[in-house]
């Protein structure tokens, strides 16, 4: 990352796409700036340093209307060379009390989205000749959560989209990265959410550790994965091979979870 480069970036209007905008506009990189908040949208590219070549578009990406404008904007920009994921939401419920538009949308923003909007760019990306993609997972992703199920799915799907077509783009000079966050202190937490953190004793990252963690994975100059916190790092890929350990942590915890998660008559 030593040349100034063109950046997609959606979710830009939340906290983490916001912190990651500005830390990408600090190494002196164009951005393009995507999420459904106009206002939030305006205020972030006035707030950038002054000499930041950034330009915003409002857009609802689960919609091929919305995916449309973004490619349109990135043409008109004469290219880009990456693209970082973050646009994402969360419901902390419990699964049998979730409505069918509430999983769908979880599904289309979470998942659906990310995939068609990396399909969409990926010529421009491609065309570059030394391009990065990076994909806003979570935790989550690794390890099945209570109250979390739906979202969970989503990000386990994100991860295997994600390790898949790192695969897939070996041998061309384009990186694909997975970042994986713990809880992180945004909007996107509802009250419930952050009672429990509280009650459980979990620890809550600022906006701007993920942003630190995109630009890392980008210096690297590979692809790869990178979960972020202790001990929801060490959590997650003991899931992985020993889910039993994790069942038993979590199964002394389910009725605290259950009644955060509980939907009120």
């Amino acid at each position: 990352m030593k040349k100034a480069r063109t950046f997609v970036v959606t979710g830009a209007s939340g906290g983490i796409g916001g912190a990651i905008a500005h830390a990408l506009a600090a190494a002196g990189h164009k951005l393009i700036l995507t999420g459904r908040d106009t206002g939030r949208l305006a205020a972030l590219a006035a707030a950038l340093p002054d000499s930041t070549d950034a330009l915003w578009v409002s857009a609802d990406l689960t919609k091929a209307s919305g995916r449309a404008a973004l490619l349109d904007a990135c043409r008109d920009s004469a290219g880009i060379s990456g693209l970082v994921n973050v646009a994402g939401s969360g419901h902390f419920a419990l699964f049998e009390q979730m409505t069918e538009a509430e999983i769908e949308q979880l599904v289309a923003t979470n998942l659906s989205a990310p995939m068609l909007v990396t399909q969409a760019l990926l010529p421009l990306l491609q065309q570059s000749g030394d391009a990065d993609i990076v994909n806003i997972g979570s935790t989550f992703g690794s390890l099945g959560f209570p109250g979390q199920t739906v979202y969970s799915a989503t990000k386990f799907g994100l991860y295997g989209f994600n390790e898949a077509l790192r695969r897939e783009m070996t041998g061309q000079p384009l990186r694909v990265h997975y970042i994986a966050p713990r809880a992180t202190r945004t909007a996107l937490n509802s009250d419930s959410v952050n009672a429990l953190n509280r009650e459980m004793g979990n620890a809550s990252d600022s906006p701007e550790m993920v942003a630190s963690a995109v630009m890392a994975a980008l210096a690297s100059g590979r692809s790869g994965r990178r979960y972020i916190g202790w001990p929801e790092k060490l959590f997650a890929r003991l899931n992985l091979l020993c889910p039993a350990i994790v069942d038993k942590a979590l199964g002394g915890k389910i009725a605290l979870i259950r009644r955060h998660a509980k939907r009120q008559p």
